[in-house]
């Protein structure tokens, strides 16, 4: 496997002790997969922040959300009916929790590489009660003005993709879920293809299809129909187990160029890239067969949950024909790579 990517020297450029927490009673045991933009002459990034009280030892504790504030979980790992084999979710008499809140955060950059909070702007925590375990892994399109801002809404509903869209970062209006249970990694096209909103979206079946990623139009960027499965696993590969999008799909001359997060049954998360047909987006017309990015690097390997790398955001340069990715390392930290289009362009195999 060949990895392309050139890592920040500096990564990670964000860890857990970089910024407080959110209330005096929680610690951030994560932070990871921002959404990225530009905005007022700097890079911005919309962090995960994942948080939960300081654990005991012979105890699993973690908050979630009520209709008025929150609350915080307390079981014992005694008890006969918890199974907390995996860091990010446990089980508990046959209901899923996470063990872990997460809310949006923003931080800025004058240099892409030192980001801080700036003063003023509001957390994005979660609303209502398809929103009650959190809110994680915001996308960012920016689309005539607006920027649109699409998220995994988590409850004991299901996963689901909400909207949220703002001009100016301190006021938002909010759209509900935009894209029912069980659903994530919804990324908009930052252009509209004769007249259509479109976007990628990962629905997820449990039994009969499998993690796969599809297309959908709209007339507003809001209600989403002619839904397609464009891009599946591959049994035996990198990405066996499930694939979802990055970040709003990039335009180039030859098509819409996707970066693709995927994972195999070990639950290793390497990167990829498919390319669509720029005036039909749902056919796609290129692959990459091996990773163009996997996890190496040590922070990458160890985390909260190791051996993971994850993009939901980057930033464009074209005059140099590069694309900056900032991504989730091992589920913790945030870290930053460059990437040659024309590089990833080689690796594509056209069907």
């Amino acid at each position: 496997m060949k990895d392309i990517a050139k890592r920040f020297p500096e990564n990670p450029l964000l860890s857990p002790s970089d910024i407080p927490p959110s209330h005096k009673d929680l610690q951030i045991a994560c932070i990871l997969n921002p959404g990225v933009f530009q905005f007022d002459n700097k890079t911005w990034m919309i962090l995960r922040v994942a948080e939960r009280p300081e654990q005991k030892k012979d105890a699993i504790s973690f908050p979630i959300l009520t209709e008025t504030s929150s609350e915080v979980i307390e079981i014992s790992k005694n008890d006969p009916e918890l199974d907390y084999t995996d860091a990010r979710v446990i089980n508990y008499k046959g209901a899923d929790y996470l063990t872990t809140l997460s809310h949006l955060r923003l931080v800025c950059s004058d240099d892409g590489i030192k980001f801080y909070e700036p003063e003023n702007y509001p957390l994005l925590i979660g609303q209502g009660i398809f929103e009650s375990f959190g809110i994680e892994d915001c996308r960012v399109s920016y689309i005539e003005g607006i920027y649109y801002l699409t998220y995994t809404a988590v409850s004991p509903n299901g996963v689901a993709v909400g909207l949220r869209t703002t001009g100016d970062w301190k006021n938002f209006q909010s759209h509900g879920i935009i894209l029912p249970p069980h659903n994530k990694d919804c990324a908009i096209f930052e252009e509209k293809i004769n007249g259509m909103f479109y976007a990628l979206h990962r629905p997820s079946s449990v039994a009969i299809g499998g993690n796969f990623i599809w297309i959908a139009s709209s007339p507003d960027g809001i209600h989403w129909g002619n839904h397609q499965c464009i891009v599946k696993t591959r049994k035996g590969l990198w990405d066996s187990a499930r694939v979802g999008a990055g970040a709003s799909p990039i335009k180039t001359d030859k098509g819409w160029l996707s970066i693709y997060h995927g994972a195999n049954e070990n639950h290793q998360y390497c990167l990829g890239a498919f390319l669509m047909d720029l005036e039909n987006p749902t056919k796609v017309i290129a692959r990459t067969h091996e990773p163009i990015m996997m996890p190496i690097e040590e922070y990458e390997l160890s985390g909260f949950f190791g051996n993971v790398v994850f993009t939901n955001g980057h930033i464009m340069h074209p005059d140099k024909n590069t694309v900056t990715i900032y991504y989730g390392a091992s589920d913790e930290f945030v870290c930053g790579a460059e990437f040659s289009i024309k590089e990833i362009f080689s690796l594509l195999q056209y069907s």
